[in-house]
This record gives C-alpha cells, structure tokens and sequence, in this order.
C-alpha cells in the first residue's frame, strides 16, 4: 500500500521529529511513504477564526495535492478533523458542484495515524520498545470531532516495556484551542494548571497525545515548572525500536 504523508504545518514547522517517526513507524510495517511537497496549510486556523470563504482556495489546493492518493495518513488529529469534518462545509459554501463532489471522494481516504494503524490495518502491536512510565492525553478532537476511540491506548498497551498509567481527567480540555488560549489567557491557564495537576499526579515520565499542539501548550507549562515531564507524540513512541534503545 502507498500512503500519502500529511504531515501538517504545525508539524512541519515546530515538530519535523513527529513526521520523520511517522514515516519510519509506517516503513517499518511494509508500507510506501510518499510526501507531496507541494501541500500546505489545511485551513483549520482559517475556518476556525472566522475566514470561511478565505479556506476554500486551501481546500481547492488540497484535493488536487491530494486527489490521486490512495491513502492519505496525517500525525494530526486535529488536522485530519478538519479536513473530514468541515471541507464538506467549505466546499458547500463555495457553490461549486465539482469541489463538492471532490471532497466527498478525497475524505474517505483521510485518516489519522491511530485510525488508520488500529480500524484500517487491524494492527496493535507494531514492535514498538519504550520502557518508560507514560501517560495519555486524549485531546478535544480526538474525543469530540473524530472520535478515534481507545485506538491510541490500544496501541500503547501493546508497547513493550512500556508503564502505562491512566490520566485522571483526561477528557478535561487543556486550554489550547488553537486562538483560545491567546484570546481567552486566564481561563486557558486555570485550565492548563488543572492538567498539569493531573499529569504530575500519575507520576508519569512521558506525557502522550496525538496532537503537538496540545503537547506543545501542556509541555511549555511543565517546562516552565521544571517538572521533569517530557511531552512525546504518539507516532515518536510507536516509532521507538528495542535495537534504537540498546
């Protein structure tokens, strides 16, 4: 199988590691890689802020990126949401039939990187080696707009090595929200320290989740404290090998 890498802009700016775990993790189980240079912003920021017609040429650019894949895999909950979830929307509000009829033929070929591991493939166990206490975030998309389920925990669960301790409150939102936190400061902080709480609580070495966005906010907080919790995407433990550790 030969599946398309939407590695995300946020990712390919501030966290290439999760896109190079990403491609090794999914090379590893006998798959092709392919990453279409060309591919850029989904749009998420865009609709999310208000600039709804301002997504459409995004969206355009997208199906044609994307248009001959066979598989379309992203690091991203939040992106790969978008991109099912609200391009239907998108397309309506440009009134063009055939941008309609494109992204209902793109979006059933869009997965993020636990869906497509646990629901596609039927795998849990992919040899992954990470001996170190971890806990798992599940984030507000992918409890709320994709509904991915215990996928990342099933696979997580089949890490070897691996001491995996469950968050208390971990449906809570941690405050990012994209522009939430920067509109909305102090009631993303409150928010924030209520899940860093909860993090030290677990005694975990490793905060887990499948976005780096939200990584990146609960991870700026402990690091602020000094609290000696490293924050790891998914893709980067699954990616993890026994022969990399010895």
């Amino acid at each position: 199988m030969r599946v398309a890498l939407f590695i995300t802009c946020f990712n390919d700016t501030l966290f290439p590691n999760v896109g190079i775990a990403t491609t090794s993790l999914l090379e590893r189980i006998g798959l092709t890689v392919e990453f279409p240079e060309t591919q850029t912003c989904c749009g998420q920021m865009h609709y999310n802020t208000g600039y709804q017609r301002e997504t459409i040429p995004l969206v355009r650019h997208f199906v044609e990126v994307f248009d001959a894949a066979e598989v379309i895999v992203a690091p991203s909950v939040s992106c790969v949401g978008m991109v099912r979830d609200l391009y239907p929307r998108v397309a309506e509000i440009s009134g063009d039939g055939a941008l309609v009829e494109a992204v209902a033929r793109l979006t059933t070929r869009v997965y993020e990187l636990s869906e497509f591991l646990v629901n596609r493939l039927e795998l849990t166990d992919i040899g992954a080696y990470y001996p170190h206490r971890v806990t798992y975030h599940p984030t507000c998309h992918s409890l709320r707009l994709l509904h991915v389920g215990d996928a990342p925990l099933r696979l997580l669960h089949g890490v070897k090595g691996i001491d995996l301790v469950e968050l208390p409150g971990a449906a809570e939102c941690c405050g990012f929200g994209g522009t939430f936190a920067v509109k909305n400061a102090d009631t993303s902080l409150a928010m924030l320290s209520d899940k860093m709480r909860c993090v030290l609580d677990t005694g975990a070495e490793v905060l887990c989740a499948a976005d780096t966005s939200c990584l990146m906010h609960i991870g700026g907080g402990l690091h602020r404290q000094r609290a000696g919790v490293a924050t790891v995407h998914l893709a980067e433990i699954l990616a993890a090998t026994e022969s990399e550790a010895e």
